[in-house]
């Protein structure tokens, strides 16, 4: 089971910015002051892995940017949609790269399970970002507004149907499907 994390608009406010070397959040409240709500959730699923699909893996690179989830959270995360390779190409060019900052959140994930990152069937993920998603996968993604993140209740009884969805092999169908 892979959960495809996004930060902004999911673990706080879509309001975060780089500023002198660090992170900051220019809304009420802190950075990953909903990530809390996360660990609860996926406490129940030991098998969970994460995979961070997060703008601040570019920013801040793999190791540094896990390190800002709580420790409960940090052995489950065994990768990235962005990886430093991506910035380099076999004959010099930045072709990768220049894809992948203008790729859709779900066109990073995409290629992510293509690659053979995670299996074609085991995984959701959770984001703000809903531009792009094909109609078979749009059922993979809980949505979240990028203001309330996962303090929304329904966002989280979302996020809990699916995950027991994974964990049972069920399908991954909108409620009442």
């Amino acid at each position: 089971m892979i959960l495809f994390l996004d930060f902004d608009g999911v673990l706080h406010p879509d309001a975060a910015y780089y500023e002198r070397g660090r992170p900051v959040l220019r809304a009420d409240g802190e950075l990953f002051m909903w990530a809390p709500i996360l660990v609860d959730m996926v406490r129940p699923f030991p098998e969970l892995k994460i995979v961070l699909s997060t703008s601040w893996v570019r920013v801040l690179r793999f190791d540094r940017a896990r390190r800002c989830l709580p420790q409960e959270l940090q052995p489950r995360v065994i990768g990235a949609t962005w990886h430093t390779a991506m910035a380099r190409h076999p004959e010099g060019s930045h072709r990768i790269h220049d894809w992948f900052t203008t790729a859709t959140r779900y066109e990073q994930i995409a290629r992510y399970v293509a690659c053979g990152g995670a299996s074609a069937l085991d995984w959701l993920a959770i984001d703000d970002d809903v531009r792009g998603w094909s109609e078979v996968d749009r059922r993979r993604l809980v949505a979240t507004d990028g203001q309330v993140g996962l303090s929304d209740v329904t966002t989280q009884l979302e996020l809990q149907r699916k995950l027991q969805q994974l964990h049972n092999g069920t399908s991954l169908l909108p409620e009442g499907e």
